[in-house]
């Protein structure tokens, strides 16, 4: 690359080189040397736009975070679609997919991290906003009837979530696949949804 050349969203193109980067080589592939050649950019570029690595990750860790909560928030739209189970199925599974998996092993391998988690809740995406939108979603059947008037939905959201990311983090590789282990959660949990009918 020909220096003095200003690098259109750069940001971007450093977190979807650390995207690579991470699926290829795990955390302790997450090194600046690393992350500039995946991107094709000298080194000096992530200190540009980035007190240091730690800072880089912890952008990147929220950047990636928010992706994930925006996604969770098509499932509200879901209400009155398809099944309870299936829509509850479908989301957690998008929730806890490949990039999710990438990132708890992340967080697990710098714990540092985990202040970002924390701090992206605070009404700014993560963790609380994906809770705020199943408990949303749940809220939206119960006023369909589709589940019951005394469900707790945000203490089933709660549930789910907290459920299934223990699932996540400690699935051995002969565990069977995510989408079945999370339908059978989604099944036992319906019991608490006080399910009408």
């Amino acid at each position: 690359m020909t220096r003095g050349v200003p690098i259109p969203e750069v940001r971007e193109q450093l977190f979807a080189a650390a995207d690579r980067a991470l699926a290829r080589d795990g955390a302790a592939g997450l090194t600046t040397r690393a992350v500039t050649a995946e991107a094709g950019v000298a080194n000096g570029v992530l200190h540009r736009h980035f007190r240091d690595l730690d800072d880089f990750l912890a952008s990147f860790t929220a950047s990636r975070l928010q992706a994930i909560a925006d996604g969770a928030a098509a499932l509200p739209g879901r209400a009155g679609q398809g099944s309870v189970t299936a829509n509850l199925t479908d989301a957690t599974v998008a929730v806890f997919g490949p990039d999710a998996q990438a990132l708890m092993s992340l967080v697990a391998a710098k714990p540092e991290l985990g202040l970002t988690l924390e701090h992206a809740t605070d009404g700014a995406g993560g963790l609380g906003d994906i809770e705020r939108h199943f408990a949303a979603y749940l809220d939206a059947e119960k006023k369909l009837g589709r589940i019951g008037p005394g469900a707790d939905t945000e203490m089933l959201a709660f549930t789910l979530l907290g459920t299934v990311h223990h699932l996540v983090i400690s699935r051995r590789s002969d565990t069977p696949d995510l989408r079945r282990q999370v339908q059978r959660i989604v099944a036992a949990l319906a019991g608490g949804m006080d399910a009408a009918g």
